[in-house]
């Protein structure tokens, strides 16, 4: 149990590291570098990149080649209702990406940023009745301060801006309740299919990841297609967007390990744990400023951390009754 434990905290550790790194990366990508690139096309070079990553670690663990080729064909291209039921999760994350998009154009920043944390409660509310695990009340209590200290660490104070947009505040909300259930559902689903089967996690990552690259394709096709075809499918990338394509792919394989061995709520505390660590290089780096919301949101992820890690107590082992005798059995002597 002590290196299972252990590993799971290198696993939570490694995932807090690259996660923050990749975010840090990102935003030099699109505040620094004078030429963009088009967004659209490195999510799908990165299904790409992690496809053949997950390839060759499968190649490993199976130790040659014809018996990759023999895996691949019996799991992959020769099991279409497995490689449609991982379809399901790509789906569902290019429909919360679009959703998110939707909101965050209807919504002000600052209203997108709280509302979009309910995500975090949602993924623990589909993993007790998708996986039918139970939380104890202060797991409870500690997924809904990570929540909110997420929402402290992220929180920016609204700005006037010169450019009045028409907003539909409605159809904002909409959009982000659809984006925060996609997330749940989508996280807690692709767990539920790791656990359900022996299954190797590489071969589950091949399948979605295959569906990964269809949708990131018609995605590019959908946003800028015409662009694409003008500029060209690399318009734009250097060797920091390079970086940062590399980071998300071997964060992406790091959260289906994380997935695998512990759950879709650990993974959400990694996240938070990540994004104060971004924010603390982004002080350094970018000179942004810790103000007084970041440091209690700060406080209270790692408040939430400890106490979501505490020993659940079994209080079923002590019997009213037993109890009650004991006592009795006392008062005699």
């Amino acid at each position: 149990e002590n290196v299972s434990l252990l590993f799971k905290l290198y696993c939570l550790t490694v995932m807090t590291l690259v996660a923050a790194t990749y975010t840090v990366a990102l935003r030099y990508t699109r505040t620094v570098e004078t030429e963009l690139y088009f967004s659209t096309t490195a999510v799908c070079i990165t299904e790409v990149i992690k496809l053949f990553l997950s390839v060759g670690i499968l190649a490993k663990e199976t130790g040659s080649l014809a018996r990759l080729i023999t895996s691949l064909k019996e799991n992959v291209f020769g099991s279409p209702t497995e490689l449609l039921k991982l379809s399901v999760p790509s789906l569902v994350y290019a429909l919360q990406n679009n959703m998110a998009f939707v909101a965050l154009s209807n919504l002000d920043a600052a209203v997108y940023q709280v509302t979009y944390q309910l995500k975090i409660p949602c993924t623990a509310l589909c993993t007790v009745l998708m996986l039918n695990r139970t939380l104890s009340k202060l797991q409870w209590f500690s997924v809904f301060m990570l929540c909110g200290g997420v929402t402290l660490v992220q929180w920016k104070p609204a700005q006037a801006t010169k450019v009045q947009v028409e907003q539909n505040p409605w159809l904002g909300f909409g959009a982000i309740a659809v984006a925060v259930l996609c997330s749940g559902f989508a996280g807690v689903y692709f767990e539920k299919v790791l656990k359900s089967s022996d299954t190797s996690l590489w071969v589950r990552n091949i399948q979605m990841y295959l569906s990964g690259i269809v949708v990131t394709l018609f995605g590019v096709y959908m946003s800028d297609g015409a662009q694409v075809l003008e500029k060209g499918f690399f318009y734009g990338y250097t060797y920091y967007v390079w970086f940062v394509i590399f980071l998300a792919s071997v964060g992406g394989l790091y959260t289906s390990v994380v997935v695998k061995y512990t759950d879709n709520i650990m993974k959400g505390f990694s996240a938070a744990a990540a994004i104060v660590l971004s924010t603390v290089a982004s002080v350094i780096l970018f000179g942004l400023q810790i103000t007084v919301t970041f440091s209690l949101g700060a406080l209270l992820v790692c408040i939430s951390i400890y106490l979501y890690g505490l020993p659940r107590q079994d209080t079923t082992k002590i019997q009213p009754s037993e109890t009650k005798s004991s006592k009795e059995r006392l008062a005699t002597v």
